[in-house]
């Protein structure tokens, strides 16, 4: 198997295992309701408590597991309340990409050499090859628009780390921010629209 055979593989098993994931956050029914109240339009804690008949304890919990997964954005009385994180949902119904759909160009090259089975190999000195490399982490692991938890964050960012002695999750964190791959305002990450 080739090492662009085994990241498609390796990137199907991810999806995989955070679509399992994210089934599991769904299968507390508690959480499932909290999700539904905020789909049929409850944008705060005590609507969401209202409309899923929970506590307000349950609530609380249920919405703090389901922003830390991505499923809820938002936070309670901020501009806009609560909405569901349909690109949590996209990113996970999204079909793996085969090696066909990829743009056979020096941009494979590169990331062939510094990114493999999933993983962050080391990044590249030279700055536009980090840059690349660096955008393409951005769009594989976020989807734009969508905002997501530091904790959320430093999870998808260290698997991209784990087979890597060069970098670590918190130093790729700083340069997506710094490149603008990534916004942060309050410990909420987002993807902007047009990275």
């Amino acid at each position: 198997m080739d090492a662009d055979t085994d990241r498609l593989t390796e990137t199907g098993a991810d999806v995989a295992e955070r679509s399992r994931q994210v089934i599991g956050l769904l299968a507390d029914e508690r959480r499932l309701r909290a999700l539904a109240a905020v789909a049929l339009g409850a944008d705060s804690a005590a609507r969401v408590a209202e409309a899923a008949g929970l506590g307000a304890k349950d609530t609380a919990l249920a919405l703090l597991r389901l922003r830390e997964q991505g499923a809820v954005t938002g936070t309670d009385g901020a501009d806009g309340g609560l909405a569901v994180g349909y690109g949590l949902f996209r990113e996970l119904a999204r079909p793996a990409r085969s090696a066909e759909d990829r743009p056979a160009d020096g941009r494979d090259a590169v990331l062939n050499t510094f990114v493999r089975g999933g993983r962050l190999v080391r990044l590249p000195a030279q700055w536009t090859r980090k840059k690349l490399v660096l955008r393409y982490i951005a769009e594989e692991t976020f989807e734009p628009g969508v905002e997501y938890p530091e904790r959320v964050v430093n999870e998808r960012l260290r698997a991209w780390c784990d087979e890597s002695d060069d970098i670590d999750h918190v130093t790729l964190r700083r340069y997506l921010v710094d490149l603008h791959h990534l916004h942060r305002s309050e410990g909420v990450y987002r993807r902007p629209e047009a990275a």
